[in-house]
């Protein structure tokens, strides 16, 4: 939702609704960028600090889990991306799928140790931000950080649906109404009037990626509707697996949002 042009796929909120309810960080940056998690940190606080200034409450919806993990558990100070750097250690790689493993266990046994093998992402970020800093990744990813929960008054609540064939015929229903809109016609637009890394987020997106795979003529209608349904069944277990361990998390039933209602009006009088 945070990229604009992108608004069928995402489910975003009509025009009309956004209107009334404004939003931040929707429609915020445009295609041809990639929007960071760090991007997120740093935006989401200054919202925070925003919000307090003017008496308000600062609310966060959505299901993004990780980025809400770290909004409440504080964003190491690691170095941004290096793509000269990414593409060059991708390239040493040649046939030997360990070698970069091997080299960070050279560097830094200790974060070798956590990662597989097979992890290049992981492997590449731990050499770059090695490479980058002069010091260990493992010790900046374990530097403390000063934590969203320990500066404010920060209350949870997930919405689950615990009914699981409830949820699929739900998740298939919305599906449905997203390629109906126009989901093909919308991607089909992205990519003719945006330059979308091969890297890029969209790519890999719910939705999106299916919508760019029947595009590019890998499979059919009917291969991509199973293809993006079971990828949005798995997306949903996803999300419930964390909810159920997330630590101070209140659990909603759906339907009760007059709940969470009532606990926003007693929050906003303490203020």
């Amino acid at each position: 939702m945070v990229y604009k042009d992108c608004n069928i796929g995402s489910a975003k909120p009509s025009k009309k609704i956004l209107k009334e309810f404004p939003h931040k960080l929707v429609d915020h940056i445009s295609p041809n960028k990639i929007y960071t998690v760090s991007s997120f940190y740093k935006e989401a606080n200054e919202f925070i600090k925003n919000s307090h200034k003017n008496k308000k409450i600062p609310i966060f919806v959505g299901g993004t889990m990780m980025y809400f993990k770290i909004l409440l558990d504080g964003l190491n100070k690691l170095p941004p991306g290096d793509n000269n750097l990414r593409k060059y250690l991708s390239g040493l790689m040649n046939d030997d799928k360990n070698y970069l493993h091997s080299m960070l266990e050279k560097k830094d046994p200790i974060q070798a140790k956590k990662i597989k093998p097979n992890d290049k992402k992981r492997i590449i970020r731990s050499l770059e931000i090695i490479e980058n800093t002069g010091q260990k990744a493992s010790l900046l990813l374990d530097e403390d950080t000063v934590f969203l929960k320990e500066k404010y008054n920060v209350v949870q609540y997930g919405i689950e649906e615990k009914d699981r064939k409830s949820l699929h015929r739900n998740i298939e229903i919305r599906l449905i109404e997203i390629i109906e809109k126009g989901l093909v016609s919308e991607v089909e637009a992205l990519l003719k009037n945006y330059q979308i890394s091969d890297d890029h987020p969209l790519r890999k997106s719910v939705n999106y990626k299916q919508a760019i795979g029947l595009i590019n003529n890998e499979y059919s209608n009917d291969e991509m509707f199973n293809l993006a349904l079971y990828a949005t069944r798995q997306l949903a277990k996803k999300q419930i697996t964390w909810m159920r361990s997330w630590k101070d998390l209140h659990s909603l039933s759906k339907n009760k949002y007059q709940k969470i209602f009532n606990k926003l009006k007693t929050l906003e009088r303490t203020l």
